[in-house]
């Protein structure tokens, strides 16, 4: 039999004040997926206007991912420490304030500098309104429905985003962060009466973790950022950021063991289903990040596309937005996560192998399965993933366990579009002058990161099938 009790606040259960509170926490997480998606398609003409070299193009995204990425764990044990509520609506403010100011950058350091910010931002209220979920509904299905409706939320906005971010380019860059700083104002105006005030707090230890939050924070950025550039820079230099990552990350594990109050408690990571959920989770989203790479560079690079018609192609990967609130909780209720994230992740197996016959004419009906399969599995996967890396986990660790999710999901999208520019790089230096040829077996034998990546996942992932769920 379980044993875990239900805290006071998971007594708010599928109200109108709950419907509430969900919707304005699944308009943050569309924003924080959109505001991915428009800006890289908006790449190109933020170039043209601001002048910017190739090196520093590409820090516009890798300063976002740097700050989300590297101040996750950090932001999610801040909404455990200082209040969840507190946390969600003061970086949403920050994350409005500098998206503005991104419109507004006249030059490149000015956006790079707000889009750093701006991860960090996202990095805080991303885990507090995931915590906000967990702690606020009843654990089993009204949590498991409002989970699948924000993860289902989650995906539509990135694959909306993309579609609203050619648009918008199209019209003028600029657009393309206001957007999103309009939206984070309306996302705030409702947060502030629909989500309601945490109970009274218990008095507790709020002692911050200074050292391991510096120690792990460092260590995220410097692994985040070795990876990221590990396409574009010398191998040496790759592998001292790399080692120097994992040396802090050696050093956080030791202050942690010895922490009166630990940033990450260590015996967290003992339960079984929340270290393979993170690991799915990391995987599922390299094979993801991965293959999108690859398409767009396909759709675009060798067959001519423009962004909105590479956008309008991916759009069917959204169906999972449709999918994931209405099918999904029907086949957790019967079958269970595990079973249900086996199938999913499997399905994106198969999607990536229905892409590997793609040629210099190949018509998109032929891509469609693959981008159809691909919104099904994320519908299977994406949410349940997300269940599992917080379920029987204590209130009071809710935020950063939401925290190491996205953290997984982050460094996870970072390897794979890292391995798979590595493989078509490897796999075209020789071969440049085939042309169609030799791009057509870059993309393919790249296709091999995303295969790999999902099916490592899927066998992580199995393991759950041999343990029994518990008596409720």
């Amino acid at each position: 039999m379980s044993t875990t009790v239900q805290p006071p606040s998971a007594s708010l259960r599928m109200t109108p004040r709950a419907w509430g509170t969900l919707f304005v926490l699944c308009g943050a997480i569309f924003l924080e997926g959109i505001n991915v998606a428009m800006l890289n398609v908006a790449l190109p003409a933020i170039r043209a206007d601001l002048g910017l070299s190739t090196g520093e193009l590409q820090w516009v995204i890798s300063a976002y991912v740097l700050g989300y990425g590297g101040f996750m764990l950090v932001g999610g044990r801040a909404a455990d420490l200082f209040g969840r509520r507190r946390m969600f609506l003061a970086w949403l403010a920050i994350f409005l304030v500098v998206s503005a100011l991104g419109g507004m950058a006249g030059e490149g350091w000015q956006l790079i500098a707000a889009r750093f910010v701006a991860g960090v931002a996202a990095a805080v209220m991303t885990p507090a309104g995931l915590s906000i979920i967990t702690t606020s509904f009843a654990e089993g299905p009204p949590r498991n429905q409002a989970l699948l409706v924000y993860s289902g939320t989650a995906a539509g906005g990135f694959s909306l985003g993309l579609v609203l971010g050619g648009l918008l380019a199209a019209v003028d860059w600029r657009l393309v962060l206001f957007a999103p700083a309009v939206l984070a104002l309306i996302v705030l105006l409702l947060a502030v009466p629909l989500i309601p005030a945490a109970p009274a707090e218990r008095p507790g230890d709020r002692r911050v973790d200074v050292l391991g939050a510096v120690t792990v924070t460092a260590a995220i950025m410097l692994l985040v950022l070795g990876v990221e550039r590990a396409a574009h820079a010398d191998a040496a230099s790759t592998a001292v950021t790399v080692a120097a990552g994992l040396a802090l990350l050696g050093l956080f594990v030791v202050v942690e063991r010895r922490s009166a109050v630990p940033l990450l408690r260590l015996g967290l990571l003992r339960s079984g289903p929340l270290v393979r959920a993170n690991l799915a989770g990391l995987l599922f989203a390299g094979a993801f990040f991965g293959f999108q790479f690859i398409a767009v560079l396909y759709l675009q690079e060798l067959r001519g596309w423009s962004s909105l018609q590479t956008s309008l192609a991916m759009l069917a990967v959204g169906a999972d937005a449709v999918l994931a609130p209405t099918l999904t909780p029907r086949l957790v209720n019967r079958f269970g996560n595990a079973k249900v994230i086996v199938a999913g992740l499997l399905l994106a197996v198969l999607s990536y192998v229905l892409f590997l016959p793609i040629g210099p004419d190949t018509v998109y009906l032929a891509m469609f399965p693959t981008m159809i399969v691909l919104g099904v599995a994320f519908a299977l996967a994406y949410g349940p993933l997300t269940i599992v890396a917080t379920d029987g986990v204590a209130e009071s660790e809710q935020g950063v366990a939401g925290g190491l999710l996205y953290t997984s999901f982050q460094f996870g999208a970072a390897l794979g579009l890292a391995a798979s520019t590595a493989v078509i790089v490897a796999t075209t230096a020789g071969g440049a002058a085939d042309g169609t040829a030799g791009m057509l077996d870059g993309y393919r034998a790249a296709l091999a990161v995303p295969i790999a990546a999902a099916v490592l996942a899927a066998a992580v992932s199995a393991f759950g099938l041999r343990r029994k769920a518990p008596a409720r």
